[in-house]
């Protein structure tokens, strides 16, 4: 008998519904059917307590899937100043909530000593918490003045170095000009967190709603199914400027999208 893979988990980020706060967000997921919140660690104190997150996953029924390390230009002071001691507490975090996947950033390139040891220190890690998986994300060079600077050390491209998990974010390959088809297929089965969004190669990484963008959204869902993607699907699209109808409205029409594109994928994987 054949073997039905699981269908492919499609959450929130809670990135997605800022300035609304943690809280909300898990509100809005259950509301409108995510299976499930990852969740951006910054300022805000729920976003960094387990056992608010777990009072938020009982009340609403979503679980958190993944946490995001504070590893943001704008979150550096977030659990601490030590580039480390930010990862190993969202390793814990996640570890306390049920989750599985623990989102990073490459270092900043003023970041030396992080930067000199990432790599091993990522699988260091890994082999001390097993049952999470650190999934180091692709970024993008900065442009200034027509030049483009490379902020991230060891590098911008998951491809320059040896992750055993990465996460693929389609708002950074538009950002960066990367094919993103190819950037997964190179990837492999090393592949295996994604931040679902859009983006017209501005840079100003614009995570648009997916579909509104030139990114290859619906091939790369449609691939994910096809060839037994393991991971989870993440909406990561900005909604600050919206009215709370508008959020909404956003935020459905990126699931319906991503379910679609997930669904046609599948039936194309189980036909004869």
């Amino acid at each position: 008998m054949m073997t039905v893979p699981a269908p492919i988990r499609v959450g929130l980020s809670t990135a997605s519904c800022y300035p609304l706060g943690t809280s909300a967000a898990f509100r809005i997921a259950a509301e409108l059917g995510y299976d499930g919140v990852e969740v951006m660690v910054w300022n805000e104190a729920a976003s960094q307590d387990p056992e608010f997150l777990r009072d938020l996953v009982e009340r609403w029924g979503v679980p958190v899937l993944s946490v995001h390390a504070p590893t943001l230009l704008l979150t550096q002071r977030v659990m601490g100043n030590e580039p480390w001691g930010k990862v190993d507490r969202s390793v814990a975090l996640a570890r306390d909530v049920g989750a599985s996947t623990v989102v990073l950033h490459p270092p900043f390139r003023w970041q030396k000593e992080y930067a000199t040891g990432f790599v091993e220190g990522v699988a260091q890690r890994e082999r001390e918490h097993p049952q999470i998986r650190l999934a180091v994300e692709n970024m993008f060079p900065w442009r200034a003045r027509g030049r483009e600077v490379q902020a991230y050390l060891p590098h911008w491209d998951l491809r320059r170095n040896h992750y055993s998990h990465t996460t693929l974010d389609l708002s950074h390959t538009a950002t960066s000009g990367s094919d993103a088809l190819a950037l997964a297929d190179e990837l492999g089965d090393r592949l295996t967190h994604i931040h679902l969004a859009d983006g017209l190669g501005s840079y100003k990484d614009e995570h648009l709603v997916p579909g509104r963008g030139n990114q290859p959204c619906a091939e790369l869902l449609q691939h994910l199914s096809r060839t037994g993607f393991s991971g989870d699907v993440v909406v990561e699209v900005g909604t600050r400027r919206l009215s709370d109808e508008d959020r909404l409205i956003d935020l459905a029409e990126a699931l319906a999208f991503a379910r679609l594109h997930l669904a046609i994928g599948a039936g194309e994987a189980s036909a004869p």
